[in-house]
Protein backbone atom coordinates (compact mmCIF):
# COMPACT_ATOMS: atom_id res chain seq x y z
CA UNK A 1 0.00 0.00 0.00
CA UNK A 2 1.52 3.70 -0.71
CA UNK A 3 3.12 5.07 1.60
CA UNK A 4 0.64 8.49 1.25
CA UNK A 5 -2.03 6.58 2.40
CA UNK A 6 -3.33 5.70 6.07
CA UNK A 7 -5.97 2.88 6.71
CA UNK A 8 -8.50 2.73 9.67
CA UNK A 9 -10.01 -0.17 10.85
CA UNK A 10 -12.34 -1.20 13.90
CA UNK A 11 -9.81 0.02 16.51
CA UNK A 12 -9.47 3.18 15.30
CA UNK A 13 -13.09 4.25 15.05
CA UNK A 14 -15.79 4.68 17.83
CA UNK A 15 -19.64 4.50 17.27
CA UNK A 16 -20.38 5.73 20.13
CA UNK A 17 -19.63 9.26 18.54
CA UNK A 18 -22.86 8.90 16.42
CA UNK A 19 -25.02 7.22 19.62
CA UNK A 20 -28.39 9.67 20.47
CA UNK A 21 -27.51 11.77 17.54
CA UNK A 22 -29.59 11.79 14.25
CA UNK A 23 -28.36 10.94 10.69
CA UNK A 24 -30.45 11.23 7.63
CA UNK A 25 -29.59 9.22 4.75
CA UNK A 26 -30.95 11.36 1.60
CA UNK A 27 -32.02 9.03 -1.19
CA UNK A 28 -33.01 4.62 -0.46
CA UNK A 29 -31.63 3.73 -3.77
CA UNK A 30 -28.42 1.37 -4.35
CA UNK A 31 -26.15 2.89 -1.71
CA UNK A 32 -29.19 4.78 0.27
CA UNK A 33 -31.18 1.82 1.56
CA UNK A 34 -27.39 -0.25 2.12
CA UNK A 35 -26.50 2.96 4.09
CA UNK A 36 -29.41 3.24 6.05
CA UNK A 37 -29.85 -0.75 7.14
CA UNK A 38 -26.26 -1.12 8.20
CA UNK A 39 -26.72 2.00 10.14
CA UNK A 40 -29.86 1.12 11.89
CA UNK A 41 -28.45 -2.80 12.58
CA UNK A 42 -25.63 -1.17 14.05
CA UNK A 43 -28.01 0.47 16.47
CA UNK A 44 -27.96 4.42 15.19
CA UNK A 45 -30.78 6.22 15.20
CA UNK A 46 -31.60 6.50 11.09
CA UNK A 47 -34.27 8.39 8.97
CA UNK A 48 -34.29 8.47 5.37
CA UNK A 49 -34.70 11.61 3.65
CA UNK A 50 -37.30 11.26 0.14
CA UNK A 51 -39.02 13.64 -2.06
CA UNK A 52 -42.76 13.08 -1.78
CA UNK A 53 -44.63 10.67 -3.43
CA UNK A 54 -41.11 8.49 -4.13
CA UNK A 55 -41.61 4.94 -4.96
CA UNK A 56 -38.90 3.94 -2.23
CA UNK A 57 -41.14 5.17 0.57
CA UNK A 58 -43.16 1.73 0.83
CA UNK A 59 -39.56 -0.36 0.07
CA UNK A 60 -37.90 1.74 3.10
CA UNK A 61 -40.80 1.25 5.57
CA UNK A 62 -40.84 -2.02 4.94
CA UNK A 63 -37.45 -2.68 6.04
CA UNK A 64 -37.84 -1.17 9.39
CA UNK A 65 -36.75 2.51 8.40
CA UNK A 66 -38.47 5.48 9.56
CA UNK A 67 -39.17 7.51 6.44
CA UNK A 68 -39.51 11.67 6.38
CA UNK A 69 -39.64 14.48 3.57
CA UNK A 70 -36.23 15.23 2.78
CA UNK A 71 -36.65 19.03 4.66
CA UNK A 72 -37.71 17.28 8.12
CA UNK A 73 -35.42 14.83 7.62
CA UNK A 74 -32.09 17.47 7.23
CA UNK A 75 -33.85 19.59 9.94
CA UNK A 76 -34.07 16.98 12.95
CA UNK A 77 -30.67 15.59 11.85
CA UNK A 78 -27.18 15.88 13.23
CA UNK A 79 -25.70 14.38 9.99
CA UNK A 80 -27.15 14.49 6.49
CA UNK A 81 -25.64 11.86 3.87
CA UNK A 82 -26.66 12.55 0.78
CA UNK A 83 -27.33 9.83 -1.46
CA UNK A 84 -29.20 11.15 -4.61
CA UNK A 85 -27.29 11.19 -8.13
CA UNK A 86 -25.10 13.79 -8.73
CA UNK A 87 -26.76 15.59 -11.24
CA UNK A 88 -29.65 16.10 -8.55
CA UNK A 89 -27.69 16.78 -5.64
CA UNK A 90 -27.16 20.88 -6.26
CA UNK A 91 -30.99 21.97 -6.33
CA UNK A 92 -31.92 19.69 -3.65
CA UNK A 93 -29.48 20.94 -1.58
CA UNK A 94 -30.21 24.47 -2.08
CA UNK A 95 -33.68 23.84 -1.84
CA UNK A 96 -34.30 21.46 0.66
CA UNK A 97 -30.81 21.29 2.96
CA UNK A 98 -29.08 24.39 2.71
CA UNK A 99 -32.00 26.16 4.53
CA UNK A 100 -31.53 23.70 7.70
CA UNK A 101 -27.96 23.65 8.20
CA UNK A 102 -26.63 25.25 11.62
CA UNK A 103 -23.31 25.05 13.26
CA UNK A 104 -22.15 21.56 14.44
CA UNK A 105 -24.55 19.83 12.15
CA UNK A 106 -22.16 17.38 9.37
CA UNK A 107 -23.02 17.17 5.65
CA UNK A 108 -21.61 14.00 3.85
CA UNK A 109 -21.03 12.60 0.76
CA UNK A 110 -20.05 9.32 -1.06
CA UNK A 111 -18.96 11.12 -3.89
CA UNK A 112 -17.27 13.62 -4.37
CA UNK A 113 -18.00 15.19 -7.75
CA UNK A 114 -20.49 18.08 -6.53
CA UNK A 115 -18.34 19.43 -3.44
CA UNK A 116 -15.14 19.34 -5.49
CA UNK A 117 -16.50 21.15 -8.75
CA UNK A 118 -18.33 23.70 -6.67
CA UNK A 119 -21.79 22.79 -7.39
CA UNK A 120 -22.72 22.71 -3.21
CA UNK A 121 -20.78 25.45 -1.42
CA UNK A 122 -21.95 24.07 2.22
CA UNK A 123 -21.62 27.27 4.97
CA UNK A 124 -18.23 27.51 7.06
CA UNK A 125 -19.66 26.40 10.10
CA UNK A 126 -20.89 23.07 9.34
CA UNK A 127 -18.28 19.70 8.54
CA UNK A 128 -18.24 18.25 5.11
CA UNK A 129 -16.83 15.08 4.90
CA UNK A 130 -17.40 11.77 2.95
CA UNK A 131 -17.43 7.86 3.64
CA UNK A 132 -17.58 5.89 -0.15
CA UNK A 133 -17.76 2.54 -0.02
CA UNK A 134 -15.96 0.73 -3.00
CA UNK A 135 -18.85 -0.76 -4.21
CA UNK A 136 -22.35 -1.05 -5.18
CA UNK A 137 -25.33 -0.82 -3.01
CA UNK A 138 -26.15 -4.51 -2.82
CA UNK A 139 -22.66 -5.78 -1.75
CA UNK A 140 -22.08 -3.02 0.90
CA UNK A 141 -24.96 -4.68 2.57
CA UNK A 142 -24.62 -8.17 1.96
CA UNK A 143 -20.31 -7.94 3.26
CA UNK A 144 -22.02 -6.07 6.39
CA UNK A 145 -24.55 -8.90 7.27
CA UNK A 146 -21.08 -11.60 7.11
CA UNK A 147 -19.32 -9.14 9.15
CA UNK A 148 -16.47 -8.90 6.49
CA UNK A 149 -17.28 -4.85 5.32
CA UNK A 150 -16.83 -3.35 2.14
CA UNK A 151 -13.20 -1.32 1.59
CA UNK A 152 -13.99 2.33 1.52
CA UNK A 153 -12.38 5.88 1.51
CA UNK A 154 -13.13 9.05 3.99
CA UNK A 155 -12.56 12.12 3.54
CA UNK A 156 -12.95 15.62 5.19
CA UNK A 157 -13.83 18.89 2.94
CA UNK A 158 -13.98 20.88 5.94
CA UNK A 159 -13.41 20.45 9.58
CA UNK A 160 -15.58 23.47 11.51
CA UNK A 161 -16.14 20.78 14.45
CA UNK A 162 -12.38 19.65 14.72
CA UNK A 163 -13.68 16.29 15.06
CA UNK A 164 -14.83 15.89 11.30
CA UNK A 165 -12.25 12.80 10.67
CA UNK A 166 -13.88 10.98 13.86
CA UNK A 167 -17.13 11.31 13.18
CA UNK A 168 -16.61 10.41 9.54
CA UNK A 169 -14.47 7.05 10.78
CA UNK A 170 -17.88 5.98 12.77
CA UNK A 171 -20.16 6.65 10.11
CA UNK A 172 -17.71 4.57 8.11
CA UNK A 173 -17.73 1.83 10.95
CA UNK A 174 -21.31 2.12 11.48
CA UNK A 175 -21.96 1.02 7.49
CA UNK A 176 -19.52 -1.69 8.17
CA UNK A 177 -16.15 -0.41 6.33
CA UNK A 178 -14.18 -0.61 9.10
CA UNK A 179 -14.02 -4.13 9.09
CA UNK A 180 -12.17 -4.40 5.45
CA UNK A 181 -10.32 -0.99 5.61
CA UNK A 182 -11.00 2.71 5.33
CA UNK A 183 -8.54 4.47 3.55
CA UNK A 184 -7.77 8.31 3.75
CA UNK A 185 -8.13 10.37 0.68
CA UNK A 186 -9.45 13.86 -0.49
CA UNK A 187 -12.31 14.83 -2.31
CA UNK A 188 -10.22 16.05 -4.96
CA UNK A 189 -8.53 12.89 -5.79
CA UNK A 190 -11.61 10.62 -4.98
CA UNK A 191 -13.39 12.58 -7.87
CA UNK A 192 -10.84 12.96 -10.13
CA UNK A 193 -9.78 9.12 -9.65
CA UNK A 194 -13.24 8.24 -10.18
CA UNK A 195 -14.47 10.16 -12.99
CA UNK A 196 -10.96 8.91 -14.85
CA UNK A 197 -11.85 5.39 -14.38
CA UNK A 198 -15.26 5.28 -15.29
CA UNK A 199 -14.53 7.36 -18.47
CA UNK A 200 -11.22 5.97 -19.41
CA UNK A 201 -11.54 2.24 -18.90
CA UNK A 202 -14.57 0.98 -16.57
CA UNK A 203 -17.12 2.36 -18.63
CA UNK A 204 -16.33 4.52 -21.71
CA UNK A 205 -13.33 2.08 -22.83
CA UNK A 206 -14.46 -1.16 -22.33
CA UNK A 207 -17.99 -0.37 -23.96
CA UNK A 208 -15.34 1.27 -27.28
CA UNK A 209 -13.64 -1.49 -26.43
CA UNK A 210 -16.59 -4.45 -26.91
CA UNK A 211 -18.06 -2.09 -29.89
CA UNK A 212 -15.16 -2.00 -31.82
CA UNK A 213 -14.48 -5.75 -31.62
CA UNK A 214 -17.74 -6.95 -32.41
CA UNK A 215 -17.48 -4.63 -35.66
CA UNK A 216 -14.55 -5.52 -36.98
CA UNK A 217 -15.75 -9.25 -36.53
CA UNK A 218 -18.98 -8.46 -37.82
CA UNK A 219 -17.25 -6.57 -40.73
CA UNK A 220 -15.19 -9.58 -41.63
CA UNK A 221 -18.20 -11.35 -42.20
CA UNK A 222 -18.21 -13.32 -39.41
CA UNK A 223 -21.86 -14.39 -37.64
CA UNK A 224 -22.69 -11.29 -34.95
CA UNK A 225 -23.63 -14.29 -32.42
CA UNK A 226 -20.23 -15.51 -32.25
CA UNK A 227 -18.78 -12.04 -31.96
CA UNK A 228 -20.91 -10.85 -29.36
CA UNK A 229 -19.72 -14.40 -27.31
CA UNK A 230 -16.10 -13.68 -27.79
CA UNK A 231 -16.08 -9.72 -27.29
CA UNK A 232 -18.97 -9.39 -25.19
CA UNK A 233 -20.38 -12.33 -23.41
CA UNK A 234 -16.91 -13.70 -21.94
CA UNK A 235 -15.60 -10.47 -20.59
CA UNK A 236 -17.21 -11.10 -17.69
CA UNK A 237 -15.38 -14.14 -17.50
CA UNK A 238 -11.92 -12.30 -17.76
CA UNK A 239 -13.08 -9.36 -15.68
CA UNK A 240 -14.18 -12.18 -12.83
CA UNK A 241 -10.51 -13.04 -12.56
CA UNK A 242 -8.57 -10.16 -12.85
CA UNK A 243 -11.32 -8.99 -9.88
CA UNK A 244 -10.46 -12.18 -7.72
CA UNK A 245 -6.45 -12.54 -7.84
CA UNK A 246 -5.39 -9.20 -10.23
CA UNK A 247 -3.78 -9.74 -13.67
CA UNK A 248 -1.15 -12.41 -13.00
CA UNK A 249 -4.15 -14.56 -11.38
CA UNK A 250 -5.85 -13.88 -14.61
CA UNK A 251 -2.97 -14.75 -17.10
CA UNK A 252 -2.65 -17.99 -15.26
CA UNK A 253 -5.62 -18.83 -15.58
CA UNK A 254 -6.53 -18.97 -19.16
CA UNK A 255 -4.55 -20.85 -22.03
CA UNK A 256 -0.90 -20.00 -22.88
CA UNK A 257 -2.62 -19.02 -26.23
CA UNK A 258 -4.64 -16.27 -24.21
CA UNK A 259 -1.76 -14.97 -22.54
CA UNK A 260 0.66 -15.37 -25.38
CA UNK A 261 -1.93 -13.18 -27.53
CA UNK A 262 -2.16 -10.69 -24.24
CA UNK A 263 1.62 -9.35 -24.40
CA UNK A 264 1.74 -9.54 -28.61
CA UNK A 265 -2.01 -7.51 -29.18
CA UNK A 266 -2.80 -5.64 -25.94
CA UNK A 267 0.43 -3.09 -27.01
CA UNK A 268 -0.92 -2.56 -30.53
CA UNK A 269 -4.85 -1.88 -29.06
CA UNK A 270 -3.37 0.91 -26.40
CA UNK A 271 -1.09 2.51 -28.65
CA UNK A 272 0.77 5.98 -27.26
CA UNK A 273 -1.50 7.96 -28.67
CA UNK A 274 -4.74 6.20 -27.00
CA UNK A 275 -2.44 6.66 -23.75
CA UNK A 276 -2.09 10.48 -24.41
CA UNK A 277 -5.96 10.32 -25.47
CA UNK A 278 -6.26 9.18 -21.87
CA UNK A 279 -4.24 12.15 -20.51
CA UNK A 280 -6.51 14.55 -22.35
CA UNK A 281 -9.78 12.83 -20.27
CA UNK A 282 -7.64 13.46 -17.11
CA UNK A 283 -6.70 17.08 -17.86
CA UNK A 284 -10.25 17.66 -19.27
CA UNK A 285 -11.35 16.39 -15.32
CA UNK A 286 -9.07 18.06 -13.87
CA UNK A 287 -8.95 21.47 -14.92
CA UNK A 288 -13.59 21.09 -15.01
CA UNK A 289 -14.03 21.20 -18.24
CA UNK A 290 -15.87 18.04 -18.58
CA UNK A 291 -17.95 18.54 -15.34
CA UNK A 292 -18.75 22.02 -16.75
CA UNK A 293 -20.09 20.12 -19.77
CA UNK A 294 -22.18 18.00 -17.89
CA UNK A 295 -23.59 20.37 -15.40
CA UNK A 296 -24.61 22.34 -18.64
CA UNK A 297 -25.58 18.84 -20.46
CA UNK A 298 -28.36 18.30 -17.56
CA UNK A 299 -29.37 22.25 -17.46
CA UNK A 300 -30.67 22.93 -20.74
CA UNK A 301 -32.69 18.79 -20.60
CA UNK A 302 -30.06 16.13 -21.41
CA UNK A 303 -30.62 16.46 -25.31
CA UNK A 304 -27.22 14.66 -26.25
CA UNK A 305 -26.93 12.42 -23.21
CA UNK A 306 -30.73 11.45 -24.15
CA UNK A 307 -30.09 11.44 -27.67
CA UNK A 308 -26.74 9.33 -27.56
CA UNK A 309 -28.34 6.89 -25.04
CA UNK A 310 -31.31 5.75 -27.60
CA UNK A 311 -28.42 5.43 -30.49
CA UNK A 312 -26.50 3.03 -28.40
CA UNK A 313 -29.11 1.09 -27.20
CA UNK A 314 -30.43 0.42 -31.22
CA UNK A 315 -25.77 -0.72 -31.86
CA UNK A 316 -26.32 -4.54 -33.25
CA UNK A 317 -24.10 -6.03 -30.05
CA UNK A 318 -27.18 -4.82 -27.89
CA UNK A 319 -29.68 -6.11 -30.21
CA UNK A 320 -28.15 -9.44 -30.95
CA UNK A 321 -27.76 -10.07 -27.20
CA UNK A 322 -31.05 -9.45 -25.94
CA UNK A 323 -31.71 -13.26 -28.00
CA UNK A 324 -28.80 -14.77 -27.23
CA UNK A 325 -29.24 -13.47 -22.76
CA UNK A 326 -32.61 -15.47 -23.39
CA UNK A 327 -30.73 -18.98 -23.97
CA UNK A 328 -29.55 -18.05 -20.66
CA UNK A 329 -31.91 -18.69 -17.99
CA UNK A 330 -28.95 -18.52 -15.18
CA UNK A 331 -29.33 -14.82 -16.12
CA UNK A 332 -31.31 -12.22 -14.21
CA UNK A 333 -33.74 -10.65 -16.91
CA UNK A 334 -32.70 -6.81 -17.91
CA UNK A 335 -33.53 -6.81 -21.57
Amino acid sequence: MSERLRIYYDTDADLNLLKGRKIAVIGYGSQGHAHSLNLKDSGLDVTVGLYSGSRSADRARDAGLKVASVAEAAEAADFIMMLVPDQTQASLYDREIRPRLRPGKTLMFAHGLTIHFGQIVAPPEVDVSMVAPKGPGHIVREMFTQGVGTPSLVAVHQNASGRALQNALAYAKGIGGTSAGVIETTFRDETETDLFGEQAVLCGGISALIKAGFDTLVEAGYPPEMAYFECLHETKLIVDLIYQGGLSYMRYSVSDTAEYGDYTAGPKIITPEVRENMRGILRDIQDGTWAKNWFLENQVGRPNFSATRRREAQHAAEVIGKDLRAMMPWLKKRG
